[in-house]
């Protein structure tokens, strides 16, 4: 079923990045819709229920909005309200829980297919992020129902055997929050110690927790197998077994890069898989596909946040507007 409107704008994915691009352009008087395949910013919405920001609030705005919080800072349901505000105060046009299936370009015009519509537009602006894709275990069992790699709320593993795979901040925020819950908590560590990136303020935190006993942690230390009621650990002693009831693979999350191939953007570090993208504009090696947020980082999805890639939105539309005058 093909629309009848033709927009300035396309923007993939609904996230704080993609809702930026959506703002700039109708700032700029230009014509947007944005499509999310999941729910109103869907990776916000999958993060832990009592996940905290490690920015502060004033580095997550977008549009010139203020976001008060009523903390240091600022927690997942105050970005989920903020942001929640931010489209109804702009009147963004956006459509939920319609993924896109494909993107060509025919006659000048981009055609893009989702589950739902044939959209036409001028100019395509790619920001899907980077958090519908775990890092697998690639283990036996890892498919069982007892395991997760989206942790939600700590209340659900309370007196629970809980093994939490990974030690960076979800790792960490899941082991001492189900372990506040009255959870035995067992942490699998691959190097020698938890992750550097943890939030400093958390960071003495899981470490006295290990030192004193109260949640184990192996280090140097991989999952072999998941089974019903136990979990089988290769740790530099051996492999041993422990009971288990709940599993937590907090073990990252990776960009939808095949999705970049399949509209023939170009993968400049295989390594990395980075996508091209001119610094100046954000523009791909397509003409008129753009590219915003974590997504340009390619496999490096620590290197840019909400906070630092906000300012993308701006550089697109700018060059968007430039080339509808010199046309």
């Amino acid at each position: 079923m093909a629309n009848d409107q033709i927009f300035d704008i396309i923007i993939i994915g609904g996230g704080p990045i993609g809702l930026a691009c959506a703002i700039e352009a109708k700032n700029a008087g230009l014509s947007s819709l944005v499509i999310e395949k999941g729910s109103f910013v869907h990776s916000l919405y999958n993060y832990p229920a009592n996940m905290t920001f490690f920015s502060t609030s004033e580095k997550l705005e977008i549009g010139n909005i203020p976001f008060v919080s009523n903390n240091p800072k600022p927690t997942r349901n105050e970005a989920l309200e903020y942001y929640r505000r931010a489209v109804i105060a702009y009147q963004l046009n956006i459509n939920l829980f319609e993924e896109v299936l494909n993107v060509n370009k025919e006659a000048g015009l981009f055609n893009v297919t989702s589950v739902k519509h044939i959209y036409q537009s001028h100019n395509i602006v790619i920001a899907t992020g980077f958090y519908d894709i775990p890092y697998l275990l690639h283990v036996k069992g890892e498919n069982l129902k007892k395991v997760t790699h989206y942790y939600k709320d700590p209340s659900f593993y309370a007196f629970q055997k809980v093994l939490v795979v990974g030690a960076n901040n979800s790792a960490v925020d899941a082991a001492l929050e189900t372990w506040r819950k009255g959870a035995t908590v067992t942490m699998i560590i691959r190097d020698t110690t938890v992750g550097r990136r943890v939030k400093y303020w958390v960071k003495p935190d899981i470490e006295n927790r290990i030192n004193e006993g109260s949640i184990k942690a192996y280090f140097n230390s991989t999952v072999s197998e998941i089974k019903d009621h136990e979990v089988l650990i290769n740790t530099p002693d051996g492999t041993i077994s422990i009971p288990n009831d709940f599993v937590i693979a907090a073990t990252g999350y990776q960009p939808n890069i095949s999705f970049l191939q399949q509209l023939g953007i170009a993968i400049e570090d295989t390594a990395n898989k980075t996508p091209f993208y001119t610094a100046e504009t954000h523009e791909s090696n397509i003409v008129g596909i753009y590219l915003a947020g974590v997504i340009c980082g390619g496999m490096d999805t620590h290197s840019l946040f909400i906070e630092n890639s906000r300012e993308h939105a701006a550089l697109i539309v700018k060059d968007i507007l430039k080339k509808s005058l010199i046309q």
